[in-house]
């Protein structure tokens, strides 16, 4: 096989294949490396392989001596957004972490708020293998798991074993979605469930029902769908308002492949159904972007650099509709530190990356953070 050159500080590598996945099994030995070169490394191997080694390596030296090789002390830039208490604005979105088992590990990196999950009511194992695919040159991922999880017991015992994130005044919320066997007209069973569930234990829930990766899900988008679902998680969450006497905002996760008749239609069902917030967006379906890429003809969303720019239109058409106070976290495509900013000036008050982590790793936290304190400072110059 051949040998893997890898470049960094100016220095290069040349690695035997051997050399590289015995590299790739020591977990510490990853967690010592710089982060480029960690990144080369693991991008040698299938990209799920490598997710589930860096997830295992967080989750066995989070709160542990060891987790100052990551720690970088988080931005300080406090907003209140949906009546949360958030200690900067840049969080982690959902899809990384979806068992909820390092948020302490990945809190430490800098973020305000971390979002766990999506996680169904039963542990399923998603779609076959090999699931994730790689478009380095555009900066891209394509995932079609399909809300891979261990179901809502072991995602909630992991939740409330995180500790040190949350004392520290980190935001984290718990993303639920329906099972892949739960009948779509049966859907709202699966939400609500969820929403039961998780509801004790979040700073503020996400009802995801625009993976591209579940059968029909985002059907559950259109008119008729949406109202319904939308009226019976309002009527259970008021009801769980009532029982824990605590207010969870309750937020809506909506794709990027969306016309302007149909994000306005979406904005008024959340006016008029009481939600606290929307996310825009998830992943596309489009391959505009990566025609004639290695992987572009794959199934499954896209994230990344070509959802930029879809994401920001999702985002201003609903700035537009719902009003100036009406919350929007923003996440898709961000790469950079402009890109978060920019982000705010469409129209969102909050910003989530996942993509850019993985192509940026940690160095993106602190520079997307500090570039939002800025922004938001220079804007409340006179």
């Amino acid at each position: 096989m051949c040998d893997s050159r890898l470049s960094h500080c100016g220095f290069e590598f040349i690695l035997s294949h051997e050399k590289v996945t015995k590299l790739c099994d020591n977990g510490v030995i990853m967690a010592l490396l710089p982060y480029p070169l960690a990144r080369e490394i693991l991008f040698e191997m299938d990209a799920e392989r490598a997710h589930d080694l860096a997830m295992n390596l967080l989750a066995r030296l989070q709160n542990t001596p060891m987790q100052c090789l990551w720690s970088t002390p988080r931005v300080d830039d406090p907003v209140r957004v949906a009546g949360v208490q958030f200690p900067n604005r840049l969080g982690l979105a959902a899809g990384l972490d979806k068992n909820g088992r390092c948020i302490d590990g990945l809190g430490a990196m800098g973020f305000g708020f971390i979002e766990v999950g999506t996680v169904t009511p039963k542990a399923q194992p998603g779609n076959p293998k090999p699931r994730i695919f790689r478009l380095p040159a555009k900066r891209a991922l394509i995932n079609r798991l399909g809300f891979n999880n261990e179901g809502l017991e072991a995602f909630l015992n992991h939740v409330k074993r995180a500790h040190s994130f949350r004392a520290s005044g980190g935001v984290v919320g718990l993303n639920i979605g329906k099972n892949a066997a739960t009948p779509i007209e049966r859907a709202t069973d699966d939400y609500l469930a969820g929403l039961d569930a998780v509801y004790p234990h979040a700073d503020y829930v996400t009802v995801n029902i625009s993976s591209p990766n579940t059968q029909n899900l985002r059907t559950l988008q259109s008119d008729a769908a949406l109202d319904g679902l939308l009226s019976a998680l309002h009527e259970r969450h008021l009801s769980l308002q009532a029982a824990h006497d605590r207010q969870v905002p309750l937020f809506l996760k909506i794709a990027p492949d969306l016309n302007e008749a149909q994000i306005d239609m979406i904005a008024k069902a959340l006016l008029r159904h009481g939600m606290s917030g929307v996310i825009a967006s998830n992943t596309t379906v489009s391959r505009e972007a990566v025609q004639g890429l290695p992987h572009a003809d794959e199934a499954g969303g896209l994230s990344g650099w070509p959802v930029f720019e879809k994401s920001n239109d999702v985002i201003r058409s609903l700035r537009s509709t719902l009003g100036p106070n009406f919350p929007i976290i923003g996440v898709g495509g961000v790469l950079s530190a402009q890109d978060a900013v920019e982000k705010i000036r469409c129209g969102a008050d909050l910003v989530q990356i996942y993509t850019g982590l993985i192509y940026r790793g940690p160095r993106l936290i602190s520079e997307a953070a500090q570039a939002l304190a800025q922004d938001r400072s220079a804007s409340q110059r006179p």
